[in-house]
This record gives C-alpha cells, structure tokens and sequence, in this order.
C-alpha cells in the first residue's frame, strides 16, 4: 500500500528521485517496472506494472465502449514503461512533464495502488479546493 505524501524535485534531465521506503515495495510487487501515464487530474499516475495491467483489463471489459475507448486513446494511449534505476530514479517523459504542469517542485502522493504526482502549485490548489470536502468525507469513513 503507498500513503503519504513527499515534496520532491524533478532534476534537470526530468528524473525523479522515488523515496526508499515506496522503492522497497515497488520491488517487491514490481521488480520496480512502473507505468506512468495521465490520468482524470491535472497530474501523473504512477502505477507498479501488474497495477496498471489490471486497470487496462477493467478498461476492456468496460461494457460503454465510448467510455472505453476515451480511456483508451488518454489513459493507454499516453502511458510510458519505465523502471525506476539503481539509483532510484524514474525518468518522467517531456510530454508527460508537460501536460502535468510538472516543473522543478513536485508533490508525490500514496494512492494506495499508485501514486499521483503533482506540480507544487497545482497540488497546492486542489488541496484547497477540497478541504471544505474533507469534514464530511471523514465522517463517512468508521474508524
């Protein structure tokens, strides 16, 4: 499971260094091979290959095929594979970069099976935009 969220810095060759606790368990579940592609916000989503896989099959199996090939020609049509190396960086694609926003100041963010990786700025504002959200989603979470 990746949670929590880390400040990071895209170098100047547009890598990106993956911290060693979330390193660790994309070896374990990946072998590190990653898949990095856009997803529905304004940033990137990282997903451990197997991950990813399973999203393209619950894409095929869609039964709106409108909706299925929208996703197709996006969230497939731009995913890059990659593998994160000996140093623990990820190489993050000029495209991708840029559609994202992504600068020097990135945010990367746990999602449970993925992780989400937002520019500074845009991270800062879509967390804005939801804290008045946040008080009733977590009273709708039994802990």
């Amino acid at each position: 499971m990746f949670a929590g969220s880390h400040q990071l810095t895209i170098d100047d060759k547009g890598r990106l260094a993956v911290p060693a606790r979330f390193r660790q368990q994309l070896s374990e579940q990946a072998g590190l091979q990653v898949v990095i592609t856009m997803g529905p916000n304004r940033c990137l989503e990282l997903y451990p290959a197997p991950e990813f896989r399973k999203a393209t099959e619950q894409i095929d199996q869609m039964e709106d095929r409108e909706a299925a090939e929208l996703l197709n020609f996006s969230f497939v049509g731009l995913a890059v594979e990659t593998e994160i190396d000996k140093q623990g960086r990820v190489s993050l694609p000029p495209m991708l970069r840029r559609l994202a926003q992504l600068e020097s100041s990135v945010v990367l963010v746990g999602q449970i099976n993925r992780f989400d990786l937002w520019s500074e700025p845009l991270w800062n504002e879509r967390f804005s935009e939801i804290q008045p959200s946040l008080k009733s989603a977590f009273r709708n979470l039994k802990r």
